[in-house]
């Protein structure tokens, strides 16, 4: 199959959450879509998300990688925890643009934090995506176990897909075991042997996006 077409995505309404990213648009689209985007230091060009969108594309799956808020504003550093909300909303309002180009079902990832703000978006609003992909998902800070970040947990409604790497120092696979017992919604866990907090960096990019492609497929069937 194709990959499709690529362009890059701008909206920046008045008063609304900035959207910036790369729209890849798949050439036999089954009309879902994702939108994905980055951890704390990186942003939307990180190599994972752009062999993960190239994969999804070419399996059909539409996919935004974007960059939230706070990156928009500053090509580097990290992100503040005053920003939190705006970058949850720069993500609701991703999901909200694509859904008026796609007919489909709406997912929501993203890396570390990317994904803990999809999470926390999915948590307050149950109706915005239909399943979130949750890649080094940041449990706790490294070293201390006991500073979770699961409060939201009980509220998460969709299925949720969690990759990991088994030398990962913001969770081990047996702490995000454990923690997925409070999701009330369908939860699968898949350990990457070998791969620290970035995933790619222990690994074959490519190799690691096709498998990552082939269970979100799977699990979203």
């Amino acid at each position: 199959m194709s990959k499709g077409k690529i362009s890059s995505f701008v909206d920046q309404a008045p008063g609304e959450a900035p959207v910036r990213g790369v729209l890849h648009r798949a050439a036999e689209s089954s009309g879902d879509f994702l939108v994905l985007t980055h951890g704390a230091s990186g942003n939307m060009n990180a190599s994972l998300l752009v062999a993960l969108a190239d994969e999804f594309c070419t399996s059909g799956l539409n996919v935004l990688r974007c960059d939230l808020p706070y990156r928009q504003r500053r090509p580097s550093g990290p992100p503040s925890p005053a920003g939190a909300k705006e970058d949850q909303q720069g993500l609701a309002r991703a999901v909200e643009l694509l859904k008026k180009q796609f007919g489909g079902r709406s997912f929501l990832g993203g890396s570390s934090y990317g994904g803990r703000q999809a999470s926390l978006m999915s948590a307050s609003d149950p109706s915005l995506v239909e399943g979130l992909l949750l890649l080094s998902y940041p449990l706790h800070p490294p070293g201390r176990p006991a500073q979770l970040r699961t409060s939201h947990f009980t509220e998460l409604r969709v299925p949720c897909l969690f990759v990991s790497g088994t030398k990962d120092s913001f969770a081990t696979i047996d702490e995000l075991e454990g923690a997925l017992q409070l999701i009330p919604a369908r939860t699968e866990l898949v350990p990457v042997t070998g791969a620290s907090h970035g995933l790619a960096k222990s690994g074959n990019v490519g190799g690691l996006a096709d498998l990552i492609t082939q269970k979100f497929h799977e699990f979203f069937r």
